[in-house]
């Protein structure tokens, strides 16, 4: 039944739903001593049919409140009189959870949240609802102590939904955004108590911060900043600093549940604090790393992590480079111990919070890991070592290789030899032994290295990969194409002699055109033949262009996406603009005409004008400024046969300089977000490595001002040739284009 209602209520549901109230209210209150189970574990067949029936009417109180309000009132008094007497075990989670999802539900309704709207119903509800259900129980504090890493995802990740914990607090806050005065008040009286009886024992105080939390976080807490809005009936940093910042600070005597409370009210609320309170309050975050305690050290890396992310509202990171780089070493250092201890590959990359942290720290200090590189890499080698014999656990090894990324990123410029000594033979090896989940990351590294290294310090060992890299097998593998592509568009141009004396073009070309063929790989085709554009001279291409063309014109004659479309754009104006290289618009004309004779003036007006606006970043909308101003400056077959087309390119490239690009703009940034947690994960699927991500290339960066530059092209192309371009201006254009033009030509 709900399969079948998830998306719409099923007529002979919606005639008959009188009758399927009746059945359902009869085995919600449904007991058999017989069908009981003794075992404190074992669910009952009769706690997982009311379960079930619980999901339902959550269902459609949410969905269908409008058919099913009037049946509803017999569900909560059942379920209320369920949850208020149900034992503690652990058999009856999921029953409690669901019978708790189902009132929060009841409590979000116009028409029944009125039933809780009174003090002495609140009261009634936090007493034998709420307090024993967010009560620490004995089973939490086995799982703390006997499996902490699953204890932290429960708890971290959201992963609890069904735990009994998480559903009295959804219950709580759906009454609070109803009655958000009434609701504070009552719960506030029971946090002072546990509070007070806190002073002597640690799990009533446990109890304490807990409701507190569930009553001064409003909304979701984000990734990104905790959370951002809270309720404005409580002081959330005075609560703080009178009732656990002393158990964040301690040493001795502090129970490790209390500490982790601390450590996870700051994560929590991190962006509710100023920066002078994160001052002080950083340091014994930092500190509680030095814990012997597994969950405490690892919610602390969690913590570090977070804070060292955190931005104001104007993009400004509250912890600069400045203010880590003194302790980054330190950090370090004893974060590659945690991580290290273990020696088995799977206990190893089992705590990924801890990498994550490791990952965080080399981004923020940048190249300030210049004078630790080889220690760092020396470690995050080791690390890799070990891994590739069993690959475990993909947010570790993607944190990991986002870490090395950042190294290569920010350290090559100036390492670029030590980095590349020390790391050839590890990425080598991975590459030998075929460690397919490792792969694409290594491909990303590498080209980041050669992208980021002094172009005189390419190795032979780079040489040495463009065979292996051009094998059709490695390209037959989805997941590598990305960062196969990645890796030889990087390669081509610090190769281009050796791929020439080689006669390796062919083969690169070959690649090309596999990728153009695959709609899911055909922009990466792309990458490629810019880079081969980019790195040869035209008559090496000669041989081949025709063909490219032929390629590229038949996936245009179909229902080519947007993106495609601006790929092609960009690749016309790359050939167009460089005319000093021998290329040009005329070179891309001819090939065009070996292709058929018509087929330029079928491709042009439709494709490369109207898609040119379109262009969104600045370095591709200036390139098309230099292929436009090039064309109608220098094109004889523009100048003889396209006068019409003259004209049309001269309106679309005013219309470029009504909004010049900036030469700066769009070249990259600096912000480094990884990607989500839940994105990651096992199989043959691509993951990017953001600290890798190519830079927007600048393909003319000789041209600064472009519109200085146009002027000073277009009266220069006048003078060389006779006044041909003024005289074009005067026969194609009509007078109001004329006008706009006439700024660039004088």
């Amino acid at each position: 039944m709900f399969d079948m209602s998830c998306h719409d209520l099923p007529p002979i549901f919606e005639d008959n739903l009188s009758s399927i109230s009746e059945l359902l209210h009869k085995y919600l209150n449904y007991s058999n001593s017989v069908l009981d189970t003794d075992d404190d574990d074992e669910v009952s067949v009769v706690d997982t049919v009311k379960a079930d029936i619980c999901d339902f009417l959550e269902l459609y109180t949410f969905k269908y409140d409008a058919d099913f309000s009037q049946y509803c009132k017999p569900f909560i008094t059942s379920t209320w009189s369920l949850v208020s007497s149900i034992g503690s075990q652990t058999k009856y989670d999921t029953l409690v959870s669901k019978s708790l999802h189902f009132l929060a539900a009841v409590a979000a309704t116009r028409e029944h949240s009125e039933l809780f709207n009174s003090e002495e119903v609140l009261t009634e509800i936090v007493e034998k609802v709420i307090l024993p259900n967010v009560a620490l129980r004995e089973s939490d504090i086995e799982m703390f102590e006997d499996e902490p890493i699953e204890y932290i995802r429960r708890d971290l990740e959201g992963s609890d939904s069904g735990s009994r914990r998480r559903s009295a607090t959804d219950f709580l806050r759906s009454l609070q955004e109803k009655f958000e005065s009434l609701v504070t008040a009552c719960v506030s009286r029971y946090i002072t108590h546990y509070l007070n009886q806190g002073k002597s024992d640690w799990k009533a105080k446990d109890t304490a911060v807990y409701l507190f939390l569930s009553i001064a976080a409003k909304g979701a807490v984000t990734q990104a900043q905790g959370v951002k809005t809270v309720n404005p009936l409580v002081n959330v940093v005075d609560f703080f600093e009178r009732h656990i910042a002393s158990d964040l600070v301690n040493g001795d005597g502090i129970e490790p549940i209390a500490k982790v409370d601390a450590i996870k009210f700051l994560y929590t609320f991190r962006s509710q604090l100023s920066k002078d309170q994160w001052k002080v309050a950083i340091g014994p975050l930092i500190q509680n790393l030095n814990s012997t305690n597994y969950v405490v050290y690892t919610y602390a890396a969690i913590a570090v992590e977070r804070v060292l992310y955190l931005t104001d509202d104007a993009g400004n990171a509250m912890f600069p480079r400045a203010d880590i780089e003194p302790f980054a070493k330190d950090l370090l250092t004893h974060l590659f111990k945690l991580i290290e201890r273990e020696t088995s590959a799977p206990k190893l990359q089992e705590n990924e919070f801890l990498m994550r942290c490791v990952m965080r720290i080399l981004i923020v200090i940048k190249d300030g890991a210049g004078p630790w590189l080889d220690t760092i890499l020396t470690h995050l080698i080791l690390i890799t070592n070990v891994m590739k014999s069993n690959p475990s656990n993909p947010r570790f090894y993607y944190y990991h290789f986002e870490a090395l990324g950042a190294l290569v990123r920010y350290c090559a410029a100036t390492h670029a030899a030590a980095i590349n000594q020390k790391l050839w033979d590890p990425a080598h090896q991975i590459l030998v032994e075929d460690v397919t989940e490792f792969i694409p990351y290594i491909f990303q590294i590498l080209a980041q290295l050669l992208e980021s290294s002094p172009a005189d310090s390419v190795s032979d060992n780079y040489r040495a990969l463009l065979g292996p890299l051009l094998q059709p097998t490695l390209w037959e593998t989805r997941g590598n194409i990305p960062a196969c592509t990645r890796l030889l568009s990087a390669l081509i141009p610090r190769v281009a002699k050796t791929i020439v004396a080689e006669n390796h073009l062919e083969a690169v070309l070959g690649i090309f055109q596999r990728l153009l063929n695959g709609k899911k790989s055909e922009l990466n085709a792309f990458d490629v033949l810019e880079a081969v554009i980019n790195s040869f001279e035209p008559s090496a291409l000669d041989p081949y262009f025709d063909t490219i063309l032929t390629l590229i014109f038949t996936k245009l004659q179909g229902s080519p996406a947007d993106s495609f479309k601006i790929r092609f754009v960009r690749f016309f104006h790359l050939v167009g603009g460089r005319l000093e290289a021998g290329y040009g618009t005329d070179y891309f004309v001819k090939h065009s005409d070996k292709v058929d004779e018509k087929v330029f003036a079928q491709v042009y007006p439709p494709f490369i004008l109207q898609e040119t606006d379109k262009l969104a970043r600045p370095v591709d909308r200036k390139a098309a400024v230099v292929s436009l101003t090039k064309t109608l400056c220098d094109s004889q077959v523009f100048a003889q046969k396209f006068a019409k087309g003259w004209g049309n390119t001269c309106r679309i490239l005013l219309t470029l300089l009504a909004n010049p690009p900036s030469a700066a703009a769009g070249v990259g940034d600096e912000i480094i977000t990884e990607n989500s947690p839940d994105d990651i994960g096992f199989g043959l699927t691509f993951t990017a490595l953001n600290t890798c991500k190519p830079a927007a290339r600048d393909d003319f960066p000789e041209v600064q001002n472009v519109t200085t530059w146009v002027k000073e092209y277009m009266v220069g192309a006048n003078q060389r040739h006779g006044g041909a371009v003024e005289g074009f201006i005067s026969q194609r254009l009509t007078p109001e284009l004329q006008e706009a033009i006439a700024q660039y030509i004088r």
